[in-house]
């Protein structure tokens, strides 16, 4: 009786022992085709915000990195209100977070909770922020406000009116 009791102590705390399996976050970002005299691609950056307002991630921000003597990042501060939080504080280019500019069309991010850049989340109500800027173009923000971590798979999206499309995210428990 006493291997059998045995056997069923360790095997639940195998089991009890094991790691939460980490969620994360899937992000669909269209960018609009415009017919304009003067089409630049936008800069885009991607952020959480917690509830107070704080940033808690930078995901990704879309710039002309390879433009000579760093001139790319000059415009950067064109996304203002991501500037505002946490831009001017950083210094770019971002290891898993800088990117080139994008094409007009549909891209895909997906990122995993507690893997670069996206840090392990305290429970509680965030914010997916997503802003775009263009050259001779407009502004646009657009907010998905959810809870962390998710309970189960949710499809949240926004729907950009100018410099960006439809955004969704997915959130994966």
């Amino acid at each position: 009786m006493t291997s059998t009791v045995s056997r069923f102590t360790v095997a639940l705390t195998a089991v009890a022992g094991l790691p939460a399996v980490a969620g994360g976050l899937n992000l669909g970002v269209e960018l609009p085709r415009l017919e304009v005299a003067e089409y630049h691609r936008p800069y885009v950056a991607v952020w959480l915000e917690r509830a107070d307002g704080t940033v808690a991630a930078n995901l990704s921000v879309w710039y002309e990195v390879k433009k000579r003597d760093a001139e790319g990042a000059k415009w950067l501060k064109d996304m203002r209100q991501w500037w505002r939080r946490t831009g001017r504080e950083l210094s770019v280019p971002i290891d898993g977070v800088t990117q080139p500019t994008k094409p007009a069309g549909k891209h895909a991010l997906s990122f995993s909770e507690g893997s670069n850049p996206l840090p392990k989340l305290e429970p509680g109500q965030y914010k997916l922020q997503i802003e775009a800027a263009r050259e001779v173009g407009g502004r646009e923000l657009l907010s998905i406000p959810f809870e962390w971590p998710a309970k189960q798979a949710t499809s949240l999206s926004a729907q950009g009116k100018t410099e960006l499309g439809e955004i969704k995210l997915e959130l994966k428990p």
